[in-house]
């Protein structure tokens, strides 16, 4: 059984073979839907599938005709092919789609695995992630839930000669789980990921064999109802754990402040968790006031990320009725303006890998939330320059002070793989954002406008690697 990353060569390796393809003139929109729905209605119907490769191509879609060769090629290695063996066909479509961020196909041939075979466990899994993309959450759930029921350990074998297994241990429930898929080589690393939520200790006894272990739990709030659960774990285990869970519980968003306090030249924003709703509007203002906070704040609900929920408020009544309608666990952090002399806002962002930095991103926003995909960065070289003179040389572009604060940051973390997100002050300090272990690192698209991003990550992928390895041989 093939999951998406396993079939992430593959489908780029399809789409790439027929990019070059001389492509006739495009298929009506009428043909490709019929073809849709007769295939709804027979979803094995091997020369359906051959009449909506050729649909496709005659329409330039790539993808599309990536999908259904997949599916022909399987149909053909099977010859009389089983219910069970169908429902895979169709998964791996599904998942030539997910690769290749075209959800609501992926959810269809997704669906039609299911139809098939019910207790498809990763067909659950990666369906609850393309209805999440679609917001679908409630539906999501319900798959995510039925997937982890069905199976706790999910193996992904390496493409090519094996070096290492390395167990990923994860949370099926919520977020939280450190993106890593970027760091491990498909070639030469087999992935074995344990929802370990779900399992219990006698599951963990009966793991495949593995060479090292990458706790992904990165999220410390997502780590807490773990926490004995992941103890046991690593109590109990005899190989090498990057990012145990001790490390993590170090870095939630209102310890930060503590943790780096003494890091010179470096300034980390006051911050309060709330768990429980103060009972009226005064209560807040005085429990804010102890904390020594002064508006404007931001609020933010746990466990999210990425600006996910993140409001600014510049009066209590506006952050007591955000805290009503939320009625949840959140943080408040003083809201600092950060912008630069031209009235622009930069957001940097270092990866440390074995608590060394690199650089792997600076966006620049006319706007206070900075994101990158919003950044306005492909519309303006200007910026694109300035992130790649901080992409090469990130000392020269911070200078010595906040690099010497960056590099202390990166040992006061402890972290095997983590990061920061940060801006500079008007003074040169390190304006701390967030440092933990739930940063996102990904590769661009190799002859997109984001190329120069590649080399930076190759490096950050190339760390991680040796220290994979220094790891197992101790």
């Amino acid at each position: 059984m093939s999951s998406i990353t396993e079939l992430q060569a593959t489908a780029t390796h399809a789409t790439n073979t027929t990019a070059g393809a001389p492509l006739p003139s495009t298929a009506s929109a009428d043909t490709i839907e019929r073809l849709s729905q007769a295939l709804d209605a027979a979803p094995h119907d091997v020369g359906l599938h051959a009449r909506m490769l050729d649909a496709m191509r005659a329409a330039n879609d790539e993808v599309g005709y990536a999908a259904h060769q997949l599916a022909l090629a399987a149909f053909e290695m099977l010859g009389s092919a089983s219910q069970e063996q169908v429902a895979l066909v169709c998964y791996n479509l599904a998942t030539v789609f997910a690769i290749k961020g075209r959800r609501q196909s992926a959810i269809r041939w997704y669906r039609h695995a299911l139809g098939m075979n019910p207790s498809l466990a990763i067909a659950h899994q990666n369906l609850a992630v393309a209805l999440e993309g679609e917001g679908l959450l409630e539906e999501a759930a319900t798959h995510r839930e039925r997937a982890y029921e069905l199976q706790r350990v999910f193996t992904e074998t390496a493409l090519g000669a094996e070096q290492r297994r390395v167990l990923i241990l994860g949370a099926g429930k919520g977020k939280g789980n450190v993106p890593i898929d970027a760091l491990l080589s498909f070639e030469t690393v087999s992935r074995i990921r344990y929802a370990i939520d779900y399992a219990d200790e006698a599951e963990d006894a009966q793991l495949p064999p593995y060479d090292l272990v990458f706790n992904a739990v990165g999220d410390p709030d997502a780590a807490v109802p773990l926490a004995p659960r992941l103890a046991h774990f690593v109590a109990h285990c005899e190989r090498p754990v990057l990012n145990p869970p001790q490390a993590i519980e170090r870095t939630h968003r209102h310890k930060t402040a503590a943790l780096l306090e003494s890091v010179r030249d470096t300034f980390v924003p006051r911050c309060m968790r709330i768990d429980t709703r103060p009972a009226n509007v005064n209560e807040l203002a005085r429990n804010i006031a102890q904390m020594r906070i002064s508006f404007p704040l931001l609020m933010r609900p746990v466990q999210t990320h990425g600006g996910e929920g993140l409001e600014l408020h510049a009066s209590l009544a506006s952050l007591w009725s955000s805290l009503v309608k939320l009625d949840a666990p959140c943080y408040l952090t003083a809201y600092h303006d950060f912008r630069s002399a031209d009235g622009n806002y930069r957001k940097y962002r270092i990866i440390y890998v074995d608590r060394k930095p690199y650089p792997y991103h600076l966006a620049i926003s006319s706007r206070w939330m900075v994101h990158y995909f919003s950044a306005d960065m492909l519309d303006e070289p200007w910026k694109l320059a300035e992130e790649r003179r901080f992409l090469a040389d990130p000392f020269a572009v911070l200078g010595t002070r906040a690099s010497e604060a960056i590099v202390e940051i990166g040992r006061r973390l402890d972290l095997d793989f983590g990061g920061i997100d940060f801006a500079l002050t008007s003074t040169g300090q390190v304006l701390v954002f967030e440092a933990n272990a739930t940063m996102l690192v990904h590769r661009e698209a190799r002859n997109g406008p984001l190329a120069h991003k590649n080399p930076h990550i190759e490096r950050i992928a190339e760390a991680f690697e040796r220290m994979q390895q220094e790891r197992v041989r101790r």
